[in-house]
């Protein structure tokens, strides 16, 4: 089995899943408990340590598929930061050509953290627009839908790197985008 302790990272990006839902003061939007992102700490500097570059994708709260304010992930950077002792760059959005530019400029030793995943319903992979009045032909034609572009969605953040890593453990189980099915784009370099 392939593992991070197995594998050399030199010359190569690694997108990483990580668990940074973490919780964030209500007026200052500061992290209150860094648990999560310490837990992370040692795959982050493991890739680093090893000469590649990083790519953190994670979710923070329940948005429903649409960016708001209090779930973005730049609120986290700090404490990432602090903790990593080094920048982190930030994405505003975790998909797009500014994004994939970011992505493609990466050198080894940096560390790029993109915006919230579930502020697009391909994450998770359900429809958040429908009304409560939805017939279930609405329901299953809008599911088809989402499934069906979430398959460009998982395969713009596979193209952001060459290897991936999964170690959010409190989201490992759930078959969305950024757990269970980018690591079909990374058949030989999954962890």
């Amino acid at each position: 089995m392939l593992t991070i302790d197995n594998f050399n990272f030199s010359g190569r990006k690694a997108i990483v899943r990580v668990d940074f839902n973490v919780p964030l003061d209500k007026k200052t939007f500061a992290v209150t408990d860094d648990t999560r992102i310490r837990g992370a700490l040692p795959t982050i500097k493991k890739i680093l340590n090893d000469g590649g570059a990083v790519i953190l994708m994670s979710h923070l709260g329940r948005p429903d598929g649409k960016p708001q304010e209090k779930y973005s992930l730049k609120h986290v950077v700090p404490a990432v930061e602090k903790l990593l002792g080094k920048p982190v760059k930030f994405a505003p959005d975790c998909m797009g050509e500014a994004t994939k530019k970011m992505a493609d400029e990466l050198k080894p030793g940096e560390v790029l953290l993109l915006e919230n995943l579930r502020f697009y319903e391909e994450e998770e992979g359900k429809p958040y627009h429908l009304g409560e009045d939805a017939t279930e032909e609405q329901k299953k034609e809008a599911k088809a839908k989402v499934k069906e572009s979430q398959k460009n969605f998982v395969k713009q953040l596979a193209s952001y790197a060459d290897c991936y890593v999964n170690d959010a453990f409190g989201t490992a189980h759930r078959a969305h985008a950024s757990t269970a099915l980018i690591a079909a784009h990374f058949p030989n370099a999954s962890m």
